[in-house]
């Protein structure tokens, strides 16, 4: 394996780990399959023009090369930030329990500070000056118990969180590069979290946020946390994705209930009666989380793509699966867990088949670990 949970990996194994991540059609669960089949990342860079040759790919795969690998590590360090892979001490433990979990984090300021219990505290940009000042003191009041307030830097409920966390401790996760502060308004918090607390990102830098890096982002304050919060969030926001998320990764879901006549209470008001838990202050969130034993900082666990030994796959068998795979996958998102129950074959060699799917950009990974034909795929 590349690293034991307990060991610091060495700038090789980091390099490799980096190098793999950014290669072209790898995302996180695919860099989880590729590290459970062959390993290591230095194993699985090796395998992956022949992975995607075998799914039919006709053009080169775009592997990163060791320098430019290495010119990102120089950047972040002259940055003043560093890479954090999932199997070392230093990646926070919360987050490496959700199945997609980045393989490599982006951490700037003090990154011990992941190493506490934390909530997430999200909410509407065009938040009214009450859901402000509830925000703030909501998020004063966790961390003067001990808690990290985490948000996603966001104008509005994500701001306030934030200033109102700034001593007792907060994390923003941000959709871009770490070097790229958005919204620029927010230029002056930015430097306060990078002084006091800790700001993360899975993207390379320099990369300017675009619209689908925000759910990515979602999932990061989620999964940092043990519950999210909503305060003030309309219908269909990106703060509802933020509580989805958070009851997929089985984490708690709290929001703040509003009047029904301001449709920024709509989402929080309808988070509710989906069965999210209703609080006021502070108070209610850590009484909450004390009766769901869910206090305490997450236990630390060795993922299981780094600790299982891969199975031999016979040719035959692959071929058998390519084509019960292929003939079961169309343009609508199937679940896996479907794919399987209507195939002839194991676990693990429809693993590998639709690995080699992805690889080639035959197949694309949907929400809820669900796949499909790739639209103009090669």
């Amino acid at each position: 394996m590349d690293a034991s949970p307990k060991t610091a990996p060495s700038r090789a194994e980091r390099l490799d780990w980096l190098r793999l991540i950014r290669s072209e059609r790898v995302g996180p669960v695919t860099f989880r399959q590729l590290l459970a089949r062959f390993g290591s990342a230095s194993a699985a860079l090796e395998a992956l023009p022949e992975l995607a040759r075998r799914g039919g790919r006709m053009r080169a795969l775009k592997i990163t090369p060791k320098d430019v690998a290495e010119a990102e590590m120089a950047a972040l360090e002259a940055l003043g930030a560093r890479a954090v892979i999932l199997s070392e001490p230093a990646y926070p433990a919360a987050l490496t329990a959700i199945d997609d979990a980045p393989p490599v984090l982006g951490v700037l300021g003090h990154g011990h500070i992941l190493e506490r219990r934390c909530v997430a505290l999200v909410g509407a940009r065009n938040a009214s000056a009450n859901g402000r000042r509830l925000a703030s003191r909501i998020a004063a009041d966790l961390g003067a118990a001990g808690w990290v307030v985490a948000s996603g830097m966001a104008r509005g409920i994500d701001a306030a969180a934030h200033e109102g966390a700034l001593e007792g401790g907060t994390v923003a996760a941000v959709a871009g590069g770490l070097d790229v502060i958005y919204p620029r308004e927010n230029a002056a918090l930015y430097d306060s979290i990078k002084a006091a607390g800790a700001i993360v990102s899975e993207m390379p830098l320099g990369t300017v946020p675009q619209a689908r890096h925000f759910p990515r982002r979602n999932r990061l304050i989620s999964g940092l946390s043990l519950g999210t919060v909503v305060v003030e969030a309309a219908p269909r926001s990106g703060s509802l994705i933020t509580a989805r998320f958070a009851g997929e990764q089985g984490r708690e879901v709290f929001a703040v209930p509003g009047s029904p006549l301001d449709p920024r209470a709509r989402g929080c008001n309808h988070l509710i009666r989906e069965g999210a838990t209703l609080i006021e202050n502070a108070a209610d969130i850590i009484e909450a989380l004390s009766a769901l034993g869910g206090t305490r900082v997450m236990e630390r666990k060795a993922p299981e793509f780094l600790t299982g030994a891969p199975l031999p796959l016979d040719e035959s068998d692959l071929s058998l699966a390519r084509r019960e795979v292929e003939e079961l996958l169309g343009p609508a998102p199937l679940a896996v867990d479907e794919l399987l129950r209507q195939c002839q074959v194991s676990a693990p060699l429809v693993s590998m088949v639709l690995l080699e799917l992805e690889l080639a950009g035959r197949i694309d990974r949907h929400p809820g670990n669900r796949v499909a034909i790739a639209a103009g795929g090669e």
